[in-house]
């Protein structure tokens, strides 16, 4: 099957609008800091032949998928496995950047990557399989104080301590190995009347997923690297799927578009003048249709801001 039949971008044409005025010149460069399967870079590099564009990925099985659907553009694309966070290293003068943040498509539908509750398949969860620690080893390893604080600081989970002394009790017995395990374990320790509110399983994976990627921490370093890498009248792209992510993009850009001159100064200095200025009002959602036509569209909330000057 064609990857186009199976990854739909998210809110493609409105990243395209919002990027296009930072593109239009010779020499521009994006860098797409989520590059996932390549479905935006694609677009964006057939909608502007003048760009070059800058991918990176930390997963290996996407950077694989995303060379071989933009390899019609190899001479203006360098790809890259490295974490986000390193955005720095590989923007500096970037025209536009654009960033998908959250699980990617490729990591929910292959189900032995252990990221989906609904699938079973051993837990997991790195998006990158070459470092790091897994779900497995996290729920076989941390306190039953440090299992309760991440599932109510990344899932926002009303169950936190519930859940985290199940787990502790259970793994005694038998170490949580696969995502059936957890769901099960889960499952069976939530009272019948919170299984009405929805999954019992979503927040924990959720969770999880953050804490073994250590999603926020890199995103908290990545907002700020990113627009201290765009060029003067860049334009930075973020789409966030929960809550934690957008709270994150939603300060540093207010921080970034506010004067820091002190209250009563006559005349604003140069250097207190706002570094950026955002393109949205709030955070956009996507519409109606696109969400009907591609569920994963449901919870994106998107904001973009656009570099107005040089930091003094």
């Amino acid at each position: 099957m064609d990857i186009r039949d199976i990854h739909t971008p998210v809110l493609l044409d409105r990243c395209v609008e919002l990027l296009a005025p930072a593109l239009q010149h010779d020499g521009a460069i994006l860098v797409d800091a989520t590059l996932g399967m390549g479905g935006h870079s694609e677009a964006l590099l057939e909608r502007f032949p003048n760009i070059r564009l800058i991918g990176l990925d930390r997963d290996t099985d996407a950077l694989r998928i995303a060379g071989q659907r933009l390899a019609r553009f190899a001479d203006r694309v360098t790809l890259v496995h490295t974490v986000y966070d390193e955005i720095a290293l590989h923007a500096q003068g970037a025209s536009g950047i654009l960033m998908d943040l959250g699980v990617s498509s490729l990591q929910l539908d292959e189900a032995e990557r252990g990221f989906a509750y609904s699938k079973d398949a051993p837990l997991d969860m790195r998006m990158d399989q070459t470092a790091g620690i897994t779900a497995a080893e996290v729920l076989s390893t941390y306190s039953e104080g440090n299992l309760r604080r991440i599932f109510e600081r990344y899932g926002e989970e009303k169950l936190a301590a519930r859940y985290a002394r199940f787990i502790v009790q259970a793994r005694d017995e038998k170490p949580l190995v696969r995502s059936q395990d957890l769901v099960d374990l889960l499952q069976a320790a939530t009272p019948a009347a919170a299984q009405r509110t929805g999954h019992p399983a979503k927040r924990v994976f959720q969770a999880l997923r953050i804490e073994v990627n250590a999603e926020l921490s890199v995103l908290a370093d990545a907002i700020p690297a990113a627009m201290g890498s765009l060029a003067v009248n860049g334009r930075i792209v973020i789409m966030s799927y929960q809550s934690l992510e957008d709270r994150l993009v939603k300060q540093a850009f207010a921080a970034a578009s506010a004067s820091t001159a002190p209250a009563g100064l006559p005349v604003e200095l140069p250097e207190h003048a706002p570094r950026f200025r955002t393109l949205t009002k709030g955070a956009e959602l996507a519409d109606e249709e696109e969400k009907a036509r591609n569920p994963r569209a449901i919870p994106v909330r998107l904001r973009a801001a656009e570099r107005i000057r040089e930091s003094i």
